[in-house]
């Protein structure tokens, strides 16, 4: 692969932002948080170093002398004791992702010289299991794909929606505990440092990848000297205002951007997934599929919802553009569709685990940031986004459970400034439709000089050691192995 460097020009495309100053709010609790006690680690498929344990963090970092809650960690020791340099936390994306076995999963894609220069820690953030886990326990329509995300009805009312929202705020607020009010991203970051302190390690090392860039973009702000290298991989928009509701309404463009790889892909001769001659094809297609789905639905049993609708197609197509590997599920449904049958129903986590990510999600973006509590609001922003992105029919403008959200947030959102160490490498791919470039050169004109960004010639949600190419892989590595970063931003092809 071939490595162009750039100019900070890159940057001034993004649209500029101002940050403020943030006074983090810690704890002595971290100081004097007890070493861990490391045990093996319970489940299958381990690597049989990863060990795993318990640090005891406050509920509510304002309270620190009340309830504590448990925060699960695990850990690789590094592999190479004389050339270890210190601790390297995984951060998993999100929000009500686990990092607790990426130390056996993903952390064994590490180069030799990183694994050897630190431990690999893992981590469950706080509600989601087993750390003090959170179930809202929401009827079972509400756990539906075209639920998680807010797909709108085929004529594009919100009102199934907010119906909706209230119905799973009121079960959080009914059901969730006194723990869903102190799940947010700052807690995260506060709870990363709490298991540094614990560590014993002076600072902290982090490879954080979606979602995770926005907890690691906390930790790096809130608690700048206790940072060592940080690795930010598929980057969020750092938006102090909207936060998560810049994420989701993000996708509308983001899909239009990379649907087009899709359709190179679903149009090339020799595929058996083939669902078109040419590539320009595949677009209108897929929507004038989308709109007989809406109108005449295929019974899907087993599914939920029970059946194929345009909707349930649509969120097939956002989830398979994460990554191309995962095309084929696309255009196999599409297949299908045209035919008038259906596939077998895909697998999914259980439903006790389902109910843990949908409570750990919305309790964080809706503690993390107010959200408009109007329909109309809603409403108009679906009604401007189903005209000019049809492919994601109004999704990214509608509205989450924070519309209904039964508390207000406790803090004010994050504001990431250019205030301390250089010693931020953000990671990211070109056609990401999760964490586009748009949002990752936010982050990088907020960090200012902390950091240098590498934007990969690539497809895909995840790039280090992921989706994206060896260019990258070896500057990201080289990074956390010696410190050594680009001098200024960097293009890799």
């Amino acid at each position: 692969m071939k490595q162009i460097t750039k100019s900070a020009a890159l940057i001034a495309t993004a649209s500029a932002i101002v940050f403020g100053v943030i006074t983090p709010l810690t704890s002595s609790a971290s100081a004097a948080a007890a070493p861990p006690n490391w045990k093996k680690c319970a489940g299958e498929g381990l690597d049989p170093r990863q060990e795993c344990a318990t640090v005891s963090v406050p509920m509510d970092y304002a309270d620190p002398g009340g309830p504590k809650i448990d925060i699960a960690v695990s850990r690789i020791p590094s592999e190479k004791p004389s050339a270890r340099r210190g601790a390297l936390m995984l951060i998993a994306g999100g929000p009500g992702g686990s990092s607790l076995n990426a130390p056996s999963g993903k952390g064994q894609k590490l180069p030799q010289e990183v694994r050897d220069a630190y431990d690999l820690i893992g981590v469950a953030a706080r509600g989601n299991a087993p750390s003090a886990p959170v179930s809202c326990e929401v009827g079972h329509s509400e756990l539906a794909v075209t639920t998680q995300r807010p797909w709108p009805a085929p004529d594009g009312s919100v009102t199934e929606t907010m119906a909706a929202n209230r119905r799973i705020a009121d079960a959080c607020a009914r059901n969730g505990g006194e723990l869903m009010r102190h799940i947010s991203t700052k807690n995260n970051a506060r709870d990363i440092d709490s298991v540094r302190a614990a560590l014993g390690e002076r600072k902290l090392s982090a490879w954080a990848v979606s979602y995770g860039t926005y907890v690691g973009a906390a930790y790096s702000e809130m608690f700048p000297h206790r940072t060592d290298r940080i690795v930010l991989d598929s980057n969020q928009n750092p938006d102090p205002v909207r936060a998560e509701r810049a994420w989701l309404q993000a996708f509308e463009g983001n899909v239009e951007e990379n649907f087009p790889e899709f359709a190179k892909w679903a149009s090339a001769p020799g595929n058996p997934d083939r669902v078109a001659d040419t590539a320009a094809e595949v677009r209108p297609l897929f929507l004038r599929l989308a709109a007989r789905l809406d109108r005449e639905p295929i019974p899907w049993p087993g599914a939920n919802p029970a059946e194929l609708n345009g909707n349930v197609l649509r969120n097939t197509m956002l989830s398979s553009l994460y990554d191309p590997d995962d095309y084929p599920a696309l255009a196999k449904l599409m297949l299908a569709a045209q035919k008038g049958t259906v596939p077998p129903v895909p697998s999914g986590p259980p439903e006790t685990a389902l109910q843990n990510l949908i409570a750990v999600g919305s309790a964080t973006i809706c503690n993390d940031v107010a959200w408009p509590r109007s329909a109309a609001v809603y409403q108009k922003g679906v009604a401007e986004s189903r005209a000019k992105f049809p492919l994601t029919a109004g999704m990214p403008r509608n509205a989450l459970p924070c519309s209904a959200w039964p508390w207000q947030p406790k803090e004010a959102p994050l504001r990431v400034t250019d205030r301390g160490p250089s010693n931020v490498l953000l990671i990211q791919n070109e056609r990401d439709v999760a964490s586009p470039l748009s949002s990752a050169l936010k982050l990088r004109e907020a960090f200012g000089g902390r950091a240098v960004m590498v934007t990969v010639d690539a497809t895909g949600h995840g790039s280090y050691l992921n989706n994206g190419n060896a260019c990258g892989d070896d500057t990201g590595s080289r990074f956390l192995a010696t410190g050594e970063r680009p001098r200024e931003d960097l293009y890799c092809e």
